[in-house]
């Protein structure tokens, strides 16, 4: 093996080989945390001056270098070593170039140990923000077309076959209120996420004294973790992040295989914009739903790398080990995986045209109100079991006449039970079944508009 002219420390008899230099290395993908690390430094440093670890004089040199980096970072001009490993010795290599003596300082009551688990934490305090952001653009999206739409009415399927008429608008909202769900969870692990390791050295504390509250206080952290064992070696809130990820990604997927349904000619429900659809290389009349199949594949690889990072846990002794370095690139493809999934759906949502008549056509078919017979024969003072067994009958004289309930003489339905009278007709229309379920979480038209308006009011 070639090996590398630096060594480790003075502990080290020969170098890193390059074999295991660029096997260990991180910084290739780690340098995005790059912000957050100079944001805690900063933090770090000044904690250190105000406890009289550091000189005043040696903090400003620290500050002062450190923002020169983060300028040179955002321009694209940092050098950027896979000799110097991580994020963290690269931008403390090249402080200590910038300001000399002072920069050697900055690693006083800390390890990259507790370093790289404040990054984390700190950059993932952002990604939640977006993500929640993301969550109610998509809800927004969700809302208006749904406000289009409360008056279409489709099926409503269970077991993929028809099961009752529904409002469209009452079908889209089920949407929201998973999202809803899906935003609750990333802002409860909000709490979990923001405390502060930092203090907490290499896994036993430090001997210098640090004000662990203050930097929390600099860094907007809720809390301080109470434990240095656990502050190190804790990925807890990687796992709930991915799992929350993996969960709305369920969600998504589910609806991307309705929107694929909906818009085949089987369906005919829905017309998703040109512009999320591709064609066939050999079928010109093909449109292709790329984007839902997409994210219905998706959700593949963020349950992979829950699965990954639970794997990564459940074999590692207290307190910090390497293998935690294998956390980063599945939490960063997550991350980029949804916050690309929710805008694109959000964009994708807001162009979807609607046919109400073939919707509507739909739920005609599949004897959609056979449901709203037994309830009125139930209502005439039947027992519902007895109300069950009559329709299922009346359904099957229908069928063998090939026509819906609605479309049977009263004479017909009356010798199934002599309880049906006229006013059954107007329990069998769409319509009228769609608007006999009146009540908080129904699907009437009065129900909806009234669940649109909360929907709205959460949002606001």
């Amino acid at each position: 093996m070639k090996k590398n002219s630096k060594k480790w420390s003075e502990r080290f008899s020969e170098p890193t080989s390059e074999i295991v230099k660029r096997f260990t290395a991180s910084v290739t993908f780690d340098q995005r945390l790059a912000m957050v690390d100079i944001e805690g430094s900063l933090a770090h440093a000044e904690m250190l001056k105000k406890q009289k670890i550091i000189s005043a004089s040696d903090f400003k040199s620290i500050a002062k270098g450190l923002n020169q980096i983060q300028k040179e970072i955002q321009s694209g001009k940092f050098k950027w070593s896979i000799d110097l490993e991580d994020v963290h010795l690269n931008i403390e290599k090249r402080l200590t170039d910038i300001v000399g003596e002072p920069g050697k300082k900055l690693h006083t009551g800390r390890s990259r140990n507790d370093q790289v688990a404040t990054d984390m934490r700190l950059w993932l305090r952002e990604v939640v923000d977006k993500t929640i952001a993301q969550i109610e653009t998509l809800q927004r999206a969700t809302l208006t077309l749904a406000g289009e739409h409360v008056m279409t009415i489709m099926p409503g399927l269970t077991h993929l076959q028809i099961a009752q008429p529904i409002s469209f608008a009452h079908h889209l909202l089920a949407y929201f209120e998973m999202l809803e769900r899906d935003k609750a969870r990333f802002q409860d692990s909000y709490k979990r996420i923001n405390t502060l390791p930092l203090g907490a050295a290499a896994l036993a504390g430090t001997s210098y004294p640090i004000d662990r509250a203050y930097v929390a206080k600099l860094l907007k952290f809720d809390s301080v973790m109470a434990n240095s064992i656990d502050a190190v070696s804790d990925r807890d809130f990687l796992i709930e992040f991915n799992f929350s990820a993996s969960l709305l990604m369920t969600h998504l997927s589910r609806w991307s295989e309705e929107l694929i349904m909906w818009s085949s000619p089987f369906f005919g429900f829905i017309e998703i914009s040109d512009g999320f659809c591709t064609g066939s290389s050999i079928m010109p009349q093909k449109k292709n739903p790329d984007v839902p199949e997409l994210v219905r594949g998706k959700v593949a690889r963020v349950n992979g790398h829950l699965v990954a990072l639970l794997t990564l846990m459940k074999g590692q002794p207290l307190a910090y080990n390497k293998d935690n370095q294998e956390d980063k690139e599945p939490i960063f493809d997550v991350a980029d995986t949804i916050s690309d999934t929710l805008n694109i759906y959000a964009e994708m949502v807001a162009g979807i045209t609607v046919s109400k008549e073939s919707m509507e056509a739909a739920a005609f078919k599949g004897y959609s109100t056979a449901t709203d017979l037994a309830d009125y024969l139930v209502k005439k003072g039947m027992p519902f079991r007895e109300a069950h067994g009559v329709v299922a009958k009346a359904v099957k004289y229908a069928i063998a006449q090939g026509c819906d309930l609605s479309e049977l003489e009263l004479k017909a339905l009356q010798k199934f039970s002599p309880l049906i009278e006229q006013s059954i007709f107007q329990c069998l229309t769409l319509k009228g079944s769609v608007q006999s379920r009146n009540h908080f979480g129904g699907t009437s038209f009065t129900s909806v508009k009234s669940a649109l308006k909360k929907a709205h009011q959460k949002l606001a």
